[in-house]
C-alpha cells in the first residue's frame, strides 16, 4: 500500500473530545471523510500530555498503531468531534 503524501493537506481541522469538548489536536486533514485515523506527522498542535488520552477528562480516545507503515493514532468511534 502507498504511504501518505509528504506534502501536508491545506485543510486544517480542530479535533475535540466528545465528552468534555477539550481541544486535542490541530490536524491537517486530507479528504472529506470521517475522522478514522490521525497520522502523527500531520498533527500541527498537540494539546495532550499523554498520547491518546484527553487532558481534561482522562478519556481514552485513540490507539497508537501503524497504518501503511507510518505511525498513526486510530480514533475510537464516537470519542472525538471534528470542527
Amino acid at each position: 500500500m502507498a504511504k501518505p503524501n509528504k506534502k501536508l493537506p491545506t485543510k486544517t481541522v480542530a479535533i475535540y473530545c466528545s465528552q468534555c469538548r477539550a481541544l486535542l489536536y490541530k490536524y491537517a486533514k486530507g479528504g472529506k471523510g470521517a475522522m478514522v485515523k490521525c497520522f502523527k506527522q500531520r498533527i500541527l498542535d498537540d494539546h495532550t500530555q499523554t498520547p491518546c488520552i484527553c487532558p481534561k477528562c482522562q478519556n481514552v480516545f485513540a490507539r497508537d498503531t501503524l497504518v501503511r507503515g507510518t505511525p498513526a493514532y486510530k480514533i475510537i468511534g464516537g470519542k472525538v468531534v471534528v470542527k
